[in-house]
């Protein structure tokens, strides 16, 4: 019999410390990390967990579980502040509020290039440059952006539109767009122009007005009156804008946060106003980690919010938070600007603070309900299939593609809560057939666990497979293959009237079931079935328009951007091309016989 192992002796440990800034971790028997804490003197914060005053129950279980603690010393409380952030996100301790990544959120994207595009960006950060945002909804990125094109006129295009125009597009025609595709704006005319985007979008309106009365004197010093006129009309233009959008008298930059809790779930909604534009609400429901004090959690959120996001000047508040003054001067810190939190205002800011508050719990009551049905469903399935246990993670896989072009297929993720959108996984299957969805589901299964066994993560407790008997059975082989057990395989096949609620579910022991439209088993199947189906009819979509938006003649050696236009433009773009034959395509300027016989070959896809 393993001997139990010795309760940790807090007040021992306690010894050891003295009473520097810095960031404590309690740490289970397991290795799992149960809280990450901060501490303005680490000796006196971790004494006061194993002294004799009274704690709450939430408390005495998390210390009941310490096998044992480490600490980080800083130089400064700020410092702790700061790494205490950065643990909470990378080890998401079970006892701590955390806020819950979710990369949906649309952002306002000024790329890094030659000839830099502005455009709405959602998901993880992958094309270089700048980033604005979050914004609270789409419609204020595409307001957004429709200021931009007004104001500055910078390309939205796709940089395989871009690379391919010979003449301005309509964009251009309508004043919204410089049209540097056809080299009609200097490149560093171009350049002060997206500057000038980026000191807008960063609230810095005001910096940008003076900036632009200075440039417009300096062009009528040197008699430029046609460039003077150009700057003064987007002078008035800013300065137009900015007062139509003061908030109690001047231009706001500001968020208003409100929180509203039932129990240990909470919701912080966020108001936001940048430069004056309201950017509209956002709903947050970060994991509380048990704690009913909506002041702590409100404190963990701005925290780690603003951790991560640019903070405005101004953060209205519905209540008083621990450590605000120390939040503040991190806050200052790392914008290198003051940023002030405030929780009593008067007048505009107040009934903003009043809305706020009234949506966050409208949105709260709302994401219970749906959380309640959401578990009545998975009850639902647990009790159609049988099964030991609520099912705590459910897959799904689907396959799309036209006439076998482009094959994709999708992987989904439920968990107790809903989708779980930063594991969905896409697929790109090739080595088939065209068209053999039974191999197409055999490559995307045998894929996704070979990793899993191989890496040893999570699997399922139940997987969908959206298609009948024979997506079933060759899922069901890729699994035995791989000797992966312990997994619900269930079919959705299409009832024979394909209506929805007649979906039929196929087990891999031949048994059919017919739920039935009024069963929660099966809406929850619907759903997930549904997302699956959205997810890779999305990912065939993108696979599909990619391959024919590239321009195939980017990938000859001897063409250029110049003679790549001058094919374009002479045949009318790349369907004339390929239509063509070699002693056609020529007689184009700088195409000689052999090169030409390699873009014959490419557009035709033979050996060259």
């Amino acid at each position: 019999m393993t001997a139990k192992p010795p309760a940790f002796d807090g007040k021992a440990f306690v010894k050891g410390l003295n009473t520097a800034p810095g960031v404590y971790r309690m740490i289970a028997a397991d290795e799992g990390v149960l809280y990450v804490g901060k501490a303005g003197a680490l000796k006196n914060r971790v004494a006061s967990y194993f002294n004799a005053t009274p704690k709450s129950p939430r408390i005495m279980t998390m210390l009941a579980q310490v096998a044992r603690m480490e600490v980080t010393v800083t130089r400064t409380e700020t410092e702790a502040l700061l790494l205490e952030n950065q643990l909470i996100k990378s080890l998401k301790p079970r006892y701590n509020v955390l806020l819950r990544d979710d990369k949906s959120y649309p952002y306002v994207l000024l790329t890094n290039e030659d000839w830099p595009r502005i455009a709405m960006h959602r998901g993880p950060r992958a094309v270089p440059g700048r980033y604005f945002g979050p914004y609270a909804s789409v419609g204020a990125v595409r307001e957004t952006l429709n200021l931009m094109h007004k104001l500055f006129r910078l390309r939205s295009c796709e940089d395989s539109v871009f690379r391919n125009r010979s003449r301005p597009c309509l964009q251009h025609q309508i004043g919204r767009c410089s049209a540097p595709c056809v080299n009609l704006v200097f490149a560093d005319e171009y350049a002060e122009s997206v500057r000038r985007a980026g000191l807008f979008l960063d609230g810095r309106s005001d910096e940008l007005s003076q900036e632009l009365g200075a440039a417009m004197e300096a062009a009528s010093g040197r008699l430029d009156f046609e460039e003077a006129a150009r700057l003064r009309d987007l002078m008035q233009s800013i300065r137009s804008l900015q007062a139509r959008q003061y908030v109690d008298g001047r231009a706001a930059d500001l968020d208003v946060l409100a929180i509203a809790m039932q129990d240990a779930a909470a919701c912080v909604l966020l108001l936001a106003f940048r430069d004056g534009r309201n950017l509209g609400t956002r709903a947050f429901f970060p994991r509380t980690g048990g704690s009913t004090d909506a002041a702590e959690v409100l404190a963990a959120f701005v925290s780690q919010y603003y951790a991560e996001q640019a903070a405005p000047r101004e953060i209205v508040i519905d209540r008083d938070i621990p450590d605000r003054e120390l939040i503040e001067q991190a806050l200052s810190a790392t914008g290198e600007r003051k940023v002030q939190i405030r929780t009593s205002v008067r007048g505009e800011r107040a009934g903003y603070l009043d809305l706020a508050r009234r949506n966050a719990e409208l949105s709260l009551a709302s994401e219970r309900t749906s959380h309640a049905a959401q578990l009545a469903r998975a009850q639902g399935l647990r009790d159609l299939l049988g099964l030991p246990a609520l099912p705590a993670r459910i897959e799904c896989f689907d396959i799309s593609h036209t006439m076998g072009e482009a094959t994709v297929a999708s992987c989904v993720v439920f968990d107790s809560e809903g989708p779980v959108r930063g594991q969905y996984r896409r697929y790109n299957i090739t080595g088939i057939v065209p068209g053999d969805d039974y191999a197409a589901m055999h490559q995307a299964i045998e894929r996704r666990f070979r990793r899993a066994v191989e890496e040893q993560t999570v699997l399922p407790d139940v997987l969908l497979i959206d298609g009948g008997a024979g997506q079933v059975a060759k899922a069901r082989a890729a699994l035995a293959d791989l000797g992966v057990d312990g997994v619900a395989l269930v079919g959705v096949a299409k009832g024979p009237e394909r209506r929805p609620g007649e979906e039929e579910l196929l087990l891999p022991d031949g048994r059919t079931l017919h739920p039935g439209p009024q069963s929660p088993a099966l809406q929850l199947v619907q759903q997930v079935r549904d997302e699956a189906h959205r997810f890779a009819i999305t990912g065939h979509r993108g696979r599909r328009q990619k391959a024919r938006s590239t321009s195939r003649l980017e990938d000859i050696p001897g063409i250029g951007p110049r003679r790549r236009a001058a094919l374009l433009r002479h045949f009318g773009g790349l369907g004339g091309l390929k239509a063509a034959g070699v002693e056609e395509i020529a007689r184009v300027d700088g195409v000689n016989e052999a090169l030409a016989a390699r873009i014959y070959a490419t557009l035709h896809g033979l050996q060259t």
